[in-house]
């Protein structure tokens, strides 16, 4: 496949070669559009994903034109093909390492013609990873007296790009069609149980990264889930499906995933202490992520950041026939599988 067909350019691959436990070092477009075939019909509906490698499914080699085929919006995908008996048409227009304002206006916005098909049926999608990861790695490098305000201008920024997506998706997706953002998960939850060399204003004490960076990005999943409801989309809390165990592990009552799971109708301060104080003895990394008392997987890649998958790789257009029939045998085994299934709950029950 050229790099013309998947919207990437040579001088953009090599400036992204420098990809470490954070962010990309540069931005790379990685457009893909896989088509689930279902031989018994060719009624065709679309998704359409907007977002960064997240979404793309970047995995984590040197050949940065392979993307993982089954990414969250393709596993999605899958079950509207098993649901309507349908072919689904999934595109991804996906910019790894791009932040919130890149995804916005190079995606949403310049790249909006896609979800104005009239065969369009979901518009979902993902962004400020870039924004968080590049404001912690700033704030980890930081000395003497610690300074917030790149964590707290990461937070503005991510709320503002979050509502004008959803704001120019209402304005151009078709009324037919489910909306959906996702939320961020913490990559490197175990790695940030670490102190930074600056030391807090008020306190005078050396400060934990998780412990700051925790609060920030619970307010963040918060205002994704809140801004969800005020313009009529779904909010996919991958939060709570990768950040705490799928049984009752400090034995309240309750399923930890699903306890710290997004409240409609809860205040950002409830929801925030809910998330780093009342619960946090619950969170895990994702890289052990307990089905059950006694299973784990794993849904990070080596990176310490991208979901894991199964399925193989793509660069660019393709077909291909459902690969299962039934329930997704991976949906809770890997990140992307697991991510899509949180989408695929939203997916209308007819066209």
């Amino acid at each position: 496949m050229s790099f013309r067909h998947s919207g990437m350019s040579f001088v953009a691959v090599c400036a992204a070669v420098t990809v470490g436990g954070s962010a990309m070092a540069s931005t790379l477009n990685q457009n893909t559009s896989w088509t689930i075939d279902q031989p018994s019909t060719t009624t065709k509906y679309r998704v359409v994903a907007y977002g960064d490698s997240i979404y793309a499914g970047y995995n984590g080699t040197v050949f940065f034109w392979n993307v993982a085929r089954r990414a969250a919006p393709v596993v999605q995908g899958e079950d509207l093909a098993q649901k309507w008996n349908a072919d689904i048409e999934v595109i991804r227009r996906t910019k790894s390492g791009a932040r919130a304002d890149d995804i916005f206006n190079n995606k949403i916005v310049a790249e909006r013609s896609y979800m104005q098909a009239a065969n369009t049926r979901v518009v979902m999608f993902e962004m400020c990873g870039n924004d968080y990861l590049q404001a912690r790695d700033a704030f980890t490098d930081q000395t003497g007296t610690c300074n917030y305000s790149g964590l707290e201008n990461a937070l503005a920024t991510c709320t503002t790009f979050m509502e004008r997506a959803m704001q120019t998706i209402n304005q151009n997706a078709p009324a037919t069609a489910t909306k959906i953002i996702s939320n961020i998960y913490y990559p490197g939850f175990d790695a940030d149980n670490v102190n930074t060399r600056c030391t807090d204003s008020a306190t005078g004490r050396v400060v934990n990264k998780r412990d700051r960076f925790l609060p920030l990005l619970a307010r963040s999943n918060w205002r994704a889930c809140s801004l969800a409801a005020r313009y009529g989309f779904k909010c996919a809390d991958s939060f709570a499906e990768y950040m705490a165990a799928d049984y009752d592990s400090n034995g309240d009552g309750q399923v930890d995933s699903a306890a710290i799971r997004y409240i409609q109708g809860e205040s950002e301060a409830a929801y925030v202490q809910r998330i780093s104080v009342t619960l946090r003895s619950t969170l895990r990394d994702a890289n052990t992520h307990f089905v059950n008392a006694s299973t784990s997987f794993d849904y990070i890649q080596s990176d310490n950041v991208h979901p894991t998958y199964t399925g193989g790789t793509i660069s660019g257009n393709g077909t291909g026939p459902m690969p299962y029939t039934g329930t997704n045998p991976n949906w809770n085994r890997t990140g992307h599988d697991r991510m899509g299934t949180e989408s695929a709950k939203f997916n209308p029950a007819r066209p």
